[in-house]
């Protein structure tokens, strides 16, 4: 029974110390998740399995647990990071109390987990830098406390060494205090020295026991605080100076510098001048009491006072009180400070613009009122022309004219004359001259254009303006004053220009002497007048007076103010205004009875003549030209037709409006016999038996008109062959006509609806003129006909050569190129001569 009592003493009292947390762990900390700390199933006396069948698990406290119990193992295992310093601080020991829950039945154990400590901290100094002052004069021995470091980790871990850069001013000294802490202590060991090593950086470092060692470091910035223990010096002790005595008031003289060592306040320089040799220098220089600048403040003079001696002093603002000295020497330069002086003592204006070469204009003198080489003096004159100046004597120059004037090319001069001494550098002094040129009478008025070409309608009214001539004169005032005045040139009558039809220009034109107008005083008549050529002179109001002169042509062109004439006829067989014609019965269509001829005086459209037939109208058996004025037969005639017919024929011209004259012509129906014979007959026997020929003709009639017509149609054909000949050998051999051209443009010089007239300046030919210069060739050109009416003959569209030549050439110049009219032909052909050119004529 004791023994049993023993035994149950026994487990209670381990089951007492269970339940008193007797299980205690240890774990160092860091340890990594999943290290095991302890077999806590096993410690606590359960078997294989029970701690997962029993359902062993700790209990949390309210703070995350560092370790977990296995379930399968019950083993007590590390499941996140240990931290002790994080968990105990500097406490020592660390033990965590752990509670451990078993259940069915329920029980608790207490766990005490004790995290022993590392070396995972390293020193900590309380900031990275630390700043010192130290003063310059500090004596060795001096001691300055500093804050040591502190490490996380306790026990050897945390024992601190400290050590110092190398350095011969400082060491450390640890000191232990009466409560137990280290104190430390920056010592010096050497005097400082500011000028020579104004900062020391030093670096403290501090080493824990652990092992490995950890370390800290914290870097001393010592900064040595001045003492002024040195005194301002010059960078010279003598500085000399030279200064030109023209030096202006103010100019720098010299810049003097003394550098003082020391810092701040005991660096702070203050300039003075102690000593002033000789004594009136006092007034010539002062000196910035901060930047030692020396500047002039009363002028120098050479001739006075060459050389200046000053003692400058420097002193600092240290306690005490530091200077230094130095001299400054000040030489005088003597320098040409005068310049040439320049005035005029006669003055000739203005130049005549025909001054000749050599002549005086103007006295000048020249000096300089230093000596030697300052006070030699060239001169001259900018610009070089027209004048220059040549020396007299000893500073007296006189300015003459080197080239010839022109005042239309510059009407005034303004020249300076210039003057340099021999100093170094040289001296200038200049004065300008202004010369006006004064203009003679030595341009004549020109006029921009040798012939002037001026166009006049005719009929134009009395007083009319037909142009403005103007001519140019550049001289100035009454010298380019140019009054206009008219030369008698001539003017030829319409159709030839014989000496006899020479009239004034001036009694068909004038011309107003200030302004250059040219009217008209008369009308125009281009019938009588068409091509009126006289000069123009324009005569300025200078002395002696020049003139200029310029050519005007003036050409009239043609208004249709002329009816067409009829012509009589060419041979025998009218009446009084009537006209007669035969025809033979049965004569084919196309047959030509007769011709109407007539003339217009005017020109170009005004003279191109029509021909309509204006009775009988409809389709009568006869037809009109449109413009050859051919009558013919329009169809066969046969006996129906009538023995006669009277036809109305009315021609007119082109022009605007038109203007129309009328003929009567006389048709007779005969026998073919009869009217061969009638047409064959004279002008008494056809006029005096026209009514009776018919009775009268025989046998012997019809006979005769057989051999008549073979006569005639041998000679026909003759005819035709020696013409178609002649043609083919002219055709061949005949020059060509050359288009006559020259240098320059073409002048055009008439114009109209049907062509244009013009000439060139190559060579001199007669201009249907009475009198003036004569004009140069001729060429022609060809009308531009408006298209034939619709329904016309082929051979009516055109007109002849010889009819166009007589429509489109003025009969002044059918005169001048030779052209004669035949009055004797119904269908005149104009017969033209070249003595002395070529004409063309080019049909569009």
């Amino acid at each position: 029974m004791r023994w049993g009592a023993v035994l149950q003493l026994l487990v209670l009292q381990a089951a007492w110390a269970l339940a008193g947390g007797q299980v205690r762990y240890s774990v160092p900390e860091e340890a990594k998740a999943g290290t095991v700390v302890g077999r806590l199933a096993q410690d606590l006396g359960l078997e294989a399995g029970e701690a997962e069948a029993r359902r062993l698990r700790l209990v949390a406290q309210g703070r995350r647990a560092s370790v977990e119990v296995s379930g399968a193992s019950g083993a007590l295992l590390v499941s996140s990071r240990l931290d002790r310093e994080e968990l105990c601080g500097k406490s020592a020991p660390c033990a965590l109390r752990l509670e451990v829950l078993l259940e069915r039945p329920l029980r608790v154990f207490h766990v005490q987990l004790e995290v022993t400590d590392i070396n995972d901290n390293a020193p900590v100094f309380p900031a990275a830098r630390k700043n010192l002052s130290i003063a310059e004069s500090s004596v060795p021995g001096s001691r300055f406390p500093l804050e040591g470091a502190s490490d996380a980790d306790i026990g050897a871990n945390a024992q601190l060494s400290y050590t110092l850069s190398p350095t011969e001013h400082f060491s450390l000294d640890l000191q232990k205090s009466n409560d137990g802490n280290n104190e430390l202590e920056l010592v010096l060991t050497k005097s400082l020295d500011r000028e020579t090593i104004p900062v020391h950086r030093l670096v403290l470092t501090a080493s824990d026991g652990g092992r490995p060692s950890l370390t800290g470091t914290m870097e001393l910035v010592i900064s040595v605080v001045d003492a002024n223990d040195n005194a301002p010096q010059f960078n010279q002790s003598v500085y000399q100076v030279q200064l030109s005595e023209n030096a202006a008031v103010g100019t720098l003289v010299a810049r003097v510098n003394a550098t003082d060592a020391d810092e701040g306040s005991n660096s702070e320089v203050v300039y003075a001048v102690t000593s002033f040799i000789p004594p009136s220098g006092r007034d010539v220089i002062s000196v910035n009491p901060k930047t030692g600048e020396i500047h002039l403040t009363a002028a120098l003079d050479f001739e006075l006072e060459n050389v200046f001696n000053f003692r400058i002093e420097a002193r600092d603002q240290g306690t005490p009180s530091l200077s230094g000295h130095c001299k400054v020497v000040l030489e005088v330069l003597d320098v040409n400070d005068n310049a040439p002086e320049v005035w005029v003592t006669s003055l000739s204006v203005p130049v005549s613009e025909d001054a000749s070469v050599g002549t005086v204009v103007a006295l000048l003198s020249v000096s300089d009122r230093d000596s030697g080489a300052n006070g030699r003096v060239r001169c001259w004159v900018w610009p070089a022309l027209p004048f220059g100046l040549e020396a007299t004597f000893a500073g007296s120059y006189s300015l003459v004219l080197r080239e010839a004037l022109d005042r239309e090319r510059v009407s005034e001069y303004e020249v300076e004359v210039r003057a340099e001494d021999g100093g170094a550098p040289a001296l200038r002094a200049s004065r300008g001259l202004r010369l006006p040129v004064s203009d003679v009478n030595d341009n004549a008025p020109s006029f921009a254009q040798a012939v002037y070409t001026v166009l006049a309608r005719e009929n134009n009214a009395a007083g009319a303006e037909l142009a403005r001539l103007w001519a140019r004169d550049p001289d100035e005032a009454g010298n380019g004053r140019v009054s206009y005045s008219l030369w008698e040139g001539g003017a030829g009558g319409g159709g030839a220009a014989p000496p006899s039809g020479w009239r004034a220009a001036s009694s068909y034109v004038a011309l107003d002497a200030e302004s250059g107008r040219l009217w008209a005083l008369q009308p125009l008549d281009y019938e009588q007048l068409q091509v009126l050529q006289f000069e123009v002179r324009a005569v300025d109001a200078g002395e002696p007076p020049l003139c200029g002169n310029a050519t005007v042509q003036l050409f009239v062109l043609d208004e249709n103010d002329n009816a067409p004439a009829l012509l009589p006829p060419a041979g025998p067989g009218s009446g009084s205004g009537t006209l007669w014609a035969w025809a033979a019965w049965g004569a084919p269509a196309g047959q030509v009875l007769a011709k109407i001829r007539a003339v217009d005086a005017d020109s170009g459209y005004n003279a191109w003549l029509r021909y309509e037939l204006w009775e009988p109208r409809g389709k009568g058996p006869f037809r009109v030209g449109l413009y050859s004025g051919e009558v013919s037969t329009a169809r066969p005639l046969d006996e129906a037709d009538g023995p006669r017919h009277r036809l109305l024929i009315v021609v007119r011209d082109h022009g605007e409006p038109a203007r129309s004259a009328t003929a009567t012509l006389s048709v007779s129906l005969l026998e073919p016999a009869e009217a061969a014979l009638a047409a064959a007959a004279g002008s008494s026997a056809a006029s005096g038996s026209r009514s009776a020929a018919p009775v009268e003709l025989g046998a012997a009639a019809a006979a005769a008109a057989t051999n008549v017509w073979l006569v005639v149609a041998i000679c026909a054909v003759s005819s035709l062959f020696l013409l178609a000949l002649v043609l083919y050998g002219a055709s061949r051999w005949a020059p060509r006509a050359a288009v006559l051209s020259a240098p320059g443009p073409t002048t055009l010089v008439c114009a109209s609806e049907v062509g244009s007239w013009s000439y060139s300046q190559r060579h001199s030919r007669s201009l249907c003129v009475a009198d003036g210069a004569p004009k140069s060739d001729l060429m022609v050109f060809s009308p531009n006909f408006p298209p034939p009416p619709p329904g016309a003959a082929p051979k009516d569209t055109q007109p002849e050569p010889s009819a166009l030549l007589d429509t489109v050439m003025p009969h002044c110049f059918k005169s001048l190129l030779g052209v004669q009219d035949r009055p004797e032909s119904t269908n005149p052909t104009p017969q033209v001569t070249f003595p002395s050119f070529n004409l063309q004529l080019w049909p569009h």
